[in-house]
């Protein structure tokens, strides 16, 4: 059994102020031995289709339409790619100064605690890359390492290897992290306005057998939803 992962963490809509209705962190994992078979699998769809630069959400379109289906067709069909969203419904609704002390930022890596606990095992070892914020949040993310492993009583930090940023635009499973995020956020915002997109989107319900707009169990591994709504003000 394999013992080392590597996961890729990303964010959409974790802005504080960008007006939009939720917030997603999200995180794709697999055995260290197998990112250099899907890095090269994912360039080869590319290649394929001559799909140059990042797979991105935001350049789902008619003309790759076939594409971003094949994409969404290997994910599902590999055994050990896994994928674990988080969705902060109502983001308006947040107060950070009752519950973050008037912090965005700790709320933003307070929900990446609740998107990697599920998905680590104390039995093993895991890498885990984020998508770069800022130059300031190695800090915090060295914090969210001791957080996690303090969790499940692992004071030599053994569980994680390692944690750090990388840029998007060198990790094919970093974009893909990204590519199902974007999926989830544009059916949470009931956007409609792309026939091409809602046609990705279908497809990953099909594959998933999921709705997509509800919490699946917590011991479902491929594609994990977690849904949190933010709480009303203590009176």
């Amino acid at each position: 059994m394999e013992k080392t992962y590597s996961i890729y963490c990303d964010e959409s809509c974790h802005l504080e102020h960008d007006e939009l209705p939720v917030m997603l962190l999200g995180a794709i994992w697999c055995p260290i031995s197998m990112i250099h078979e899907h890095t090269k699998k994912i360039r080869k769809i590319k290649e394929t289709w001559n799909a140059r630069g990042e797979l991105k959400w935001t350049k789902v379109s008619p003309s790759r339409e076939n594409f971003f289906h094949e994409i969404v067709e290997y994910f599902f069909s590999t055994r050990d790619l896994n994928f674990r969203c988080l969705i902060v419904d109502n983001k308006a609704k947040l107060n950070h100064s009752y519950y973050n002390h008037g912090d965005h930022d700790s709320f933003y890596y307070k929900m990446y605690y609740y998107l990697l606990r599920n998905i680590m095992d104390p039995q093993k070892c895991y890498n885990v890359y984020i998508d770069i914020k800022d130059t300031r949040s190695q800090i915090k993310i060295n914090t969210l390492r001791e957080v996690l492993c303090d969790s499940v009583h692992d004071f030599t930090r053994s569980m994680i290897c390692k944690i750090q940023h990388v840029r998007s635009k060198e990790v094919e499973l970093l974009q893909l992290a990204d590519f199902l995020m974007g999926a989830i956020a544009y059916k949470r915002r009931c956007l409609n306005n792309s026939s091409v997109k809602l046609g990705v989107i279908d497809k990953i319900s099909e594959l998933s057998h999921i709705d997509l707009d509800s919490t699946t169990p917590p011991w479902e591994e491929k594609f994990n939803l977690f849904f949190f709504s933010p709480q009303e003000e203590k009176k």
